[in-house]
């Protein structure tokens, strides 16, 4: 059933209404403090938000950004459709770019507060539950639902793509990570005449960008040849474990229990956990580095996309944080570290 949604955030601000307020309070006061107890290292924080109040609560260490590329996003804090608890935030993206052709992206993400920001070297867990609006983008438009990126200091000279996002290609999941350009051997060639070696990652070799972006896990019951074409290579500097595979995109709610730990130099570390199973373990080349990089790493969920012709919703319930896989899993056992 097409569900009712509310105005465009920018609509909301202007006319002052109830819902748009704690996005005003919380969204433009990104200095403000999480807590009078904020450790010294924020990697040690341990962040929770079941959206039951309407708003981003205050110690959650979330807010709504405000910038142009999100001004015509829409967030409905709502409790008619939920995964736990009373309450979850849908968060819808619009036709906003003049033109399908246009460079231009359309989002409506919700960040973490500059305060709470873990360093990029150390490991932060991350839980979050996840649902999927009808209808299922069915193309291959660039959708990202949640991603950890690096962060970029204003005198950047190029851009860094994620370097861990949870994606939708052609209606179904896959998890990417990301890091500088490294050796990687074309599948059918003289090196990977018969595919990838075990524990090689398939990858996507962008030396123009100098990227190497690897497919780390793919749906239940799907094969490489499901997922775009330009994941044609395989990259022995990113190892994967795949223990199970993720659950369908349009199976309804689904629980993610993530952990972060970039290492551009080698020494990255990723556990993916979703609805208590074990997916994959990841380790290797995962992160950037180089100059206009910060010292923090940062997590943001919501929908992004290229431009689109209609909207294209996701709902989110359940936010954790913490620097143990027990501060956040749900369901099922914490891997061994």
């Amino acid at each position: 059933m097409q569900k009712s949604l509310p105005a465009p955030l920018s609509m909301l601000l202007r006319a002052g209404m109830k819902a748009a307020i704690p996005i005003l309070a919380l969204g433009l006061s990104s200095s403000q403090p999480v807590s009078a107890k904020q450790p010294a290292d924020p990697s040690d924080l341990v962040l929770r938000d079941s959206f039951h109040d309407g708003q981003f609560a205050p110690g959650s260490g979330l807010f709504y950004k405000d910038n142009p590329e999100q001004r015509a996003g829409r967030v409905d804090f709502q409790q008619r459709h939920v995964a736990t608890g009373r309450a979850a935030v849908t968060l819808t993206v619009v036709p906003a770019c003049r033109s399908p052709g246009e460079t231009c992206s359309e989002r409506a993400e919700v960040w973490e507060r500059p305060s709470v920001l873990a360093p990029y070297d150390r490991p932060v867990w991350y839980g979050f539950s996840m649902y999927l609006e009808d209808p299922l983008p069915q193309d291959d438009g660039r959708y990202v639902m949640a991603q950890w990126k690096r962060e970029i200091l204003p005198e950047a000279k190029r851009d860094y793509s994620p370097f861990l996002a949870l994606r939708l290609y052609r209606g179904r999941l896959g998890v990417t990570v990301e890091t500088d350009l490294i050796e990687s051997f074309p599948v059918g060639g003289a090196q990977r005449p018969d595919g990838c070696r075990d524990g090689e990652a398939r990858v996507l070799s962008r030396p123009t960008a100098r990227q190497t972006r690897a497919l780390v896990a793919i749906e239940s019951g799907a094969s490489p040849s499901n997922y775009p074409a330009y994941f044609d290579s395989c990259a022995p500097g990113i190892t994967v474990i795949r223990h199970a595979d993720l659950p369908s995109a349009q199976q309804g709610w689904i629980d993610f229990v993530i952990r972060s730990q970039p290492g551009p130099d080698g020494d990255g570390h990723v556990e993916i956990i979703a609805n208590g199973v074990h997916i994959a373990t990841v380790r290797g080349h995962i992160g950037h580095r180089g100059p206009g990089l910060d010292q923090n790493q940062y997590f943001k969920f919501g929908p992004y996309r290229a431009p689109g012709h209609r909207p294209w919703s996701v709902s989110y319930g359940d936010f954790r944080r913490g620097p143990r896989c027990t501060d956040v899993i749900r369901g099922g056992q914490c891997p061994s570290e």
